[in-house]
């Protein structure tokens, strides 16, 4: 009888046993959970196990780890030509301040020997010298009368300054205000050719635009 019992008791021990070592052998990994701005197709997933600050039931974590964005290619920077900033204007400005035989956006009007008439081949540029001159508002100008070498100092400078003057007048019968021109003459001081011939002296009797600005 008392070895029944005996029995009995180390068959229940044995039992007891193995329901505790089942039970701590069928727990399953905890999974943390990965908030909405990790999960997606770039998102990875590894698993690791936790050491002593680990989850404390045991098992293997799942953590969710996302793939660092790649940078986009955006292409090459536009180049920026110097000539689209803000107050380049091709051509506009020559000649600004430049006196006697210096340069001007304005074309020179030539004369005949000893006249002061504005023959019809000169017409073509002061209507040229108009327009640029309606544009330009802002501008005043010099209208320079100069002659060739021939003739007395005194007389060239009297001539010098009749070619200017039809000049002036000229722009203001087109419409160019007045007040925006003034003339002077330098006779035959100031040649724009050297030289004692007719090739010379058909392009020192000239009326010449000097650009004094607004």
């Amino acid at each position: 009888m008392w070895c029944r019992e005996r029995v009995l008791c180390l068959l229940s021990v044995l039992v007891l046993a193995g329901v505790v070592a089942l039970s701590g052998c069928a727990k399953k990994p905890v999974v943390t959970s990965a908030g909405p701005a990790i999960v997606g197709p770039g998102a990875t997933v590894t698993t690791t196990t936790p050491g002593a600050g680990g989850v404390s039931q045991g098992g293997e974590v799942a953590v969710v780890r996302p793939t660092p964005p790649t940078e986009t290619p955006i292409g090459p920077r536009p180049s920026v030509s110097s000539s689209a900033l803000p107050g380049a204007t091709a051509g506009a400005g020559a000649g600004v301040g430049a006196g006697a035989g210096g340069m001007s956006p304005l074309k020179d009007v030539f004369f005949q020997y000893d006249r002061a008439i504005i023959e019809a081949d000169q017409r073509a540029a002061l209507d040229e010298n108009v327009r640029w001159l309606m544009t330009n508002a802002r501008v005043r100008i010099v209208v320079e009368g100069h002659c060739d070498e021939r003739g007395t100092a005194e007389y060239n400078l009297g001539l010098g300054e009749r070619r200017a003057k039809a000049v002036r007048d000229y722009l203001v019968t087109a419409g160019v205000a007045p007040s925006r021109i003034s003339t002077i003459s330098y006779g035959k001081e100031r040649a724009f050719v050297p030289g004692h011939d007719e090739s010379a002296w058909r392009q020192n009797r000239r009326a010449h635009f000097s650009v004094q600005g607004g």
